[in-house]
């Protein structure tokens, strides 16, 4: 039986991931699981911020004009999304087919930094990048977009499986995102891929050093 995280704090796993970095963390995740949990290279405002925590989602359809008029907008799913504690949690937002259509910015997104949330990890784009970049949350997408994308996709469920890049995200699972990319581990598998991920690290400073020692051949 895989290990329980909610006895343990999320700032330690959090420094543990950021260490490891994401190349170790999706090595160890393809010793345990089988299933596609990596996402490859994300845009960030700030890539020298990484994300981690466990997910919260929004899953994105393609507009629909007669399923507009519930009253239900961005601001509703993201507050029954997050709950009552929503500090360190991430949110996450499918692309609802349209990866190149901006899903939010600067203002809409304010209430990622008003609530404490961890940040986003989008698979479209989003607008407003230096915006985002001064509410001090990380932030991982498709891009930086110009146009308005409310016309084309449209915020539906919240807290429901969602896909981004191939990958299927359930709400509690944990997100990590850099510069390499992102992964997404199964909360009951956080510890032991940690823990797997540190070996990966091992065996690399390992295989360097025993090449380095290589002589050329005669």
């Amino acid at each position: 039986m895989e290990g329980d995280v909610s006895g343990t704090r999320d700032d330690d796993f959090a420094a543990r991931a950021k260490n490891l970095g994401c190349a170790a963390l999706v090595d160890a995740l393809g010793r345990i699981h089988s299933h596609r949990a990596h996402i490859l290279a994300l845009t960030s405002p700030d890539p020298t911020r990484p994300l981690f925590g466990p997910a919260v989602t929004l899953a994105y359809m393609p507009c629909r004009d007669d399923l507009q008029q519930t009253g239900r907008g961005f601001a509703d799913l993201f507050y029954e999304a997050v709950g009552q504690t929503p500090a360190g949690r991430v949110l996450v937002m499918s692309s609802g087919g349209y990866p190149d259509a901006s899903h939010g910015g600067g203002t809409k997104l304010s209430r990622v930094a008003n609530h404490g949330l961890a940040g986003v990890l989008a698979g479209g784009r989003l607008r407003d990048f230096q915006q985002l970049g001064e509410h001090g949350f990380a932030t991982w997408c498709r891009g930086e977009a110009t146009r308005w994308g409310g016309d084309t996709v449209m915020p539906y469920a919240a807290n429901v499986a969602v896909e981004v890049e191939g990958v299927c995200v359930v709400p509690g699972d944990y997100v990590f995102a850099d510069s390499a990319g992102a992964a997404v581990i199964p909360a009951g598998s956080l510890p032991r891929v940690l823990d797997e991920a540190a070996r990966v690290d091992a065996e690399d400073t390992e295989a360097a050093a025993q090449i380095r020692s290589e002589n050329l051949p005669r």
